[in-house]
Formats: C-alpha cells, structure tokens, sequence
C-alpha cells in the first residue's frame, strides 16, 4: 500500500532503488535513478530548449501500466528543460544520447508530488518510465529562426554564468568541413573579435550561451561560418558549413555597466575606443564598429559625471558616435550612419564632421535636397571648406537629374492621357463605338508625388531653420558691432571701416552681406583624438569657386 502507516512503503522504495540504477540529480538526493538498457550513439546529448521526440512506458513501482506513447503508436514530442513536463523527465532525458533508450525511477517530489494525478496515478507515487530518444532538434543559438548555430551538448561544464561580449576566453576548438578537420587548437581572444583570430562569426555567438568548462558539438551555416568568400588559410570553400567541438576552458568575468563608477566608465570607454581605432586603420570596420557602439553605451545617458570628468565623457560620447557613423558608412549602412549623426549632433549641434558625415548618408539615402541643407551648414560653419562645396555641388547636379526624371515622367502621361482622348473623340465623330477605358492610378506615380511632399516639408523646416539661425546671429553680431561703436564714441576713439559714412561689410555678388566670407566659427569636435581621419580632409580640392568682387566694385551705403 502506499500509504502504509509502519513506513513499509519507504521501506520498498529504498530496497528497489539499490539495483534501480545511477542517481542523476544534480542534489544527488536518490529523486531520480537511471538504468541503461540499450547504448545509444555519438556523444551528443540534448540541451534545455531542444524540442525532443520519445517513446515511452509509465508504470507504478507494482507494475501497472497508466500511459504508453508505444500502445498508441504515436512519439511524444515536448520541449527539454521548460517545465512542459514532471521534473524527472526533464532531468533523465538531458542524460540520454540519440537511440538511447533506459528506465527511469522517479520519486514522487520529482514527480507528480503529493496529490498524484488521480486516478490513474495515486498520491505520493513513485514512477517508473521506459523511456527511449528518437530524435531532438538541437538548440538553435542564433537568436533568429534560421537554424544558423546549433548546439550538441556533449559536456554539461560547471555553474550558470557565461561570459560576456568583450570578455577575454579560453577556449579548445576543432573544426571540420566535410569531414576534414581543418582548424585544431587552443587560442585566447576577446569575445567579439574571433575574426581576428580567424574565428567564424557563429563561435562568438554560441560561447555567449557556454558554461565554464563545457563542451558542444556546434554546427554553422556559412552565414555564420565563413560565408560566400570561405578561407583560404583552412582551404574551407565558399558557403560551406562547418561543425565544430569547442570547450569553454576559462574566461573574464566582466563587470556590467551598472556596476562601473564614473571614472571606470570613461577609463574603459578610452580604451575601447583606441582598439577600435586600431580595427578601423586595419580596415576591420565590424570590429570597430562594435567597440565604438561599446564606448556610447558606456556613457549615454550617464549621470553624476561633474567638470571636466563630465567634459571628457562628452567628447568621448562625441567621438563614439562620429566613429560609429564612419565606419558604418564604409559598411554602406547609411541609415544607421544617419541615425549616429543624428546623435553626435544631439551633442554638439554645429559638429562639423556630423553634419557632414550626415549629408554623405543622406546622398546615399536618395536624398539630395537633405543632404545639400547639411552641406550648406559645413559651408556656413567654415567659408574655406572645400569638401563641403564640392558635395553641394554634386547635390545640385541629383536634383536636376530628378527634376528632369519628373518632367519627363509627366509629360509621358499628359501624353497618353491626350491619346486617350483624341482616341475617344474621333472614334465617336466617325460612328465608331468609343471604348472606354479607365486609367488606374500609377502607383509608382502616386510614391513619387508623397515623396516629394515628403522631401519639401523637410526641406522647408529646415530651411526655416538655418534662416532662424542666420538671422540670430546677424542680429547679434550687429548688436554687438553697435554696442563696440558706442563704447569707442564714448571714449573718442574714431570708428574703424567706415568710408563716407558707409558700413564697412564687403557685398556679395547678390547686394547682401557675405556671410560665408565673414564667418569664423569652426568645428568644435575636429581635433577629437584617435577618430580616424575625417573625409573632409580627403576631398579634391580643385573645385570652381565664385569671384569675389574686387575693391572697385565693393558699394557703400552713403
């Protein structure tokens, strides 16, 4: 009986343990007992979060049968190590090798508890599984469905911590592609730059997901292997797929940002951004990119920081984004280039570089007339910037192709809308039946039109805006020229400039004051250490420039 009260019960279940096989849980508390009863293959073992399929047979420790997958003839598939089933099970198939088959003694704690599953399973019971695994489908490590890094556990390693992005490790690898083994050794790197060490992109990825001490067969696709180009140091042929063992044999444990005081925030943050440097002179852009990205989320939103520590944290927040935004502009990701300007502009809103940086992605983007509003700023910012001319120039030139498009475009429509007409018409003058026809609405047409509203509206605000600006800081220069008169007429000091009365500012082409000429302001963020060289400096410089006016035809207000 299972509820004898003389304790015969326990008494049973201890004596049927002693041949009921190995202790399996991790307490080594006797919850879960394991007996082989036919080997199964390989090495590899399934890990939690693999959807595994088995048969089984459940019985009492009296031999009852309550369920079977084998009577219905149907395999049972469930997901390992999510509590989709009793404890026991999740613990005693994590165990098992493909085609392993073995029975397991679960006690009722691991089980089905106290109250049972009436009323095949009666309280406090013991159980007993014929379990054998069919199959499992391997944990997939790549974060997205695509099957890209799966996992074969053939070691379970030590504890629950895994190491993070940037952390030094240790690792045993061995590498196959069609059964050759190509790469065997033990190497240390950063993780996050196994490139360096001709380490595919997947091996990074699954060691975020390692223990200490652990070893797994992992199996990458070429998107996460060597890809379309292969590598030629291995002989590994393009698009191939590779199968590595790795063992995790140690790792640096790395602090999270949260725990970092201010000053080991900004410590930190110059040196990763001097690796990054050293990737991107390399022309390793990715690594770089990843170390820049690193440096802005060390310090973006970082409060506490005072003087001049907060001084530097800002130039090296500044100098993060104005890297990352380079970098991905020579990986032609202009969208995520536009966006780093954006926030090396939300900084330092005269950046040079960023706006700059800005207009290249925008041209990229197609966007020509947001592009020439960021370059006419570099060239409002500093009247001698030739890169910055030379991309207005190019700006110009892309609109005129689009108005030219446009025109065509709709001159070829009013034209066959005029057919259509003529068509109709005639054909009805002659007797003839007219057909009809109803025109749709061109839909590349219609995306065109919104753009163009689109880009106006944005060209309108923004250009309101540089206006804005250029009237405040005429404005103040005006107040303050008027404010330095009145002290020299105070003190009797004769006026500096004026001829016959006359202002004194030298008149662009167009009457107005030139105030491209006169400006002096210069970038705030161009001396910024270690950023790589900015394209500014890198652009031809023999461009046409617009005379000025000479002396003799300079005109004074009288």
């Amino acid at each position: 009986s299972f509820s004898a009260p003389n304790g015969s019960f326990l008494i049973m279940v201890e004596e049927s343990n002693v041949s009921a096989g190995e202790d399996i849980t991790p307490k080594q508390d006797g919850g879960v007992l394991k007996k082989i009863t036919n080997e199964g293959t390989g090495t590899a073992k399934p890990a939690s979060g693999c959807k595994v399929t088995v048969h089984y047979t459940g019985t009492l420790l009296d031999g009852t049968e309550f369920d079977s997958s084998r009577t219905r003839d149907s395999p049972f598939k469930f997901q390992l190590g999510k509590g989709k089933v009793i404890q026991g099970w999740d613990i005693g198939v994590a165990t098992m090798k493909l085609g392993e088959r073995a029975v397991f003694t679960i006690r009722e704690d691991y089980g089905y508890g106290e109250a049972g599953s009436p009323p095949k399973i009666p309280p406090k019971a013991t159980l007993v599984f014929d379990v054998e695994l069919i199959s499992w489908d391997p944990e997939n490590l790549s974060g997205k469905k695509d099957r890209g890094i799966l996992r074969y556990p053939i070691t379970a390693g030590n504890g629950f911590e895994s190491p993070k992005e940037m952390a030094e490790v240790k690792v045993l690898l061995k590498g196959t592609v069609e059964g050759r083994v190509f790469d065997e050794r033990e190497v240390t790197f950063n993780l996050g730059e196994g490139k360096v060490h001709d380490i595919p992109p997947g091996i990074d990825k699954a060691l975020e997901n390692f223990v200490l001490n652990e070893t797994s067969d992992l199996e990458l696709t070429p998107e996460y292997g060597y890809g379309a180009e292969g590598n030629a140091k291995f002989n590994v042929p393009p698009n191939a797929t590779l199968k590595y063992t790795v063992t995790l044999k140690s790792f640096e444990k790395i602090k999270d940002r949260w725990m970092l005081s201010n000053e080991e925030k900004v410590e930190e943050s110059k040196r990763l951004k001097e690796k990054g440097t050293n990737y991107f002179k390399a022309g390793q852009y990715d690594l770089a990119l990843k170390l820049y990205n690193k440096v802005t989320e060390y310090l973006n939103g970082s409060a506490g920081f005072e003087n001049e520590l907060e001084e530097e944290r800002k130039a090296l927040e500044l100098a993060g984004h104005l890297n990352a935004a380079m970098c991905h502009l020579k990986l032609n990701n202009h969208l995520d280039a536009k966006n780093a300007c954006d926030s090396a502009l939300g900084i330092d809103p005269d950046n040079q570089k960023a706006l700059f940086r800005r207009g290249q992605a925008y041209l990229s983007l197609s966007e020509p007339e947001l592009a020439k509003a960021d370059f006419e700023k570099v060239a409002a910012l500093d009247s001698t910037n030739k890169a910055a001319s030379a991309q207005i120039l190019i700006c110009n030139q892309k609109l005129k192709e689009i108005r030219s498009k446009e025109k065509q475009m709709y001159a070829n429509m009013f034209e066959k809308f005029a057919q259509k007409d003529r068509e109709w018409r005639f054909g009805w003058l002659e007797g003839e039946k007219p057909q009809v026809e109803v025109v749709p609405d061109d839909p590349e047409i219609a995306e065109m039109r919104k753009k163009r509203r689109e880009q106006k509206i944005k060209y309108l605000e923004q250009t309101a805006r540089l206006l804005k600006e250029k009237r405040e800081r005429e404005e103040k220069e005006r107040q303050e020229r008027e404010k330095e008169e009145q002290e020299k007429l105070a003190r009797g000091e004769p006026l500096e400039g004026k001829d016959q009365g006359g202002s004194g500012e030298v008149m662009g082409q167009d009457g107005g004051t030139n105030d491209l000429a006169s400006e002096t302001k210069t970038n705030s963020a161009s001396n910024d250490t270690g950023e790589p060289k900015s394209p500014i400096s890198e652009q031809p410089s023999s461009l046409p420039v617009v005379d000025q006016p000479q002396p003799s035809e300079v005109s004074h207000n009288t």
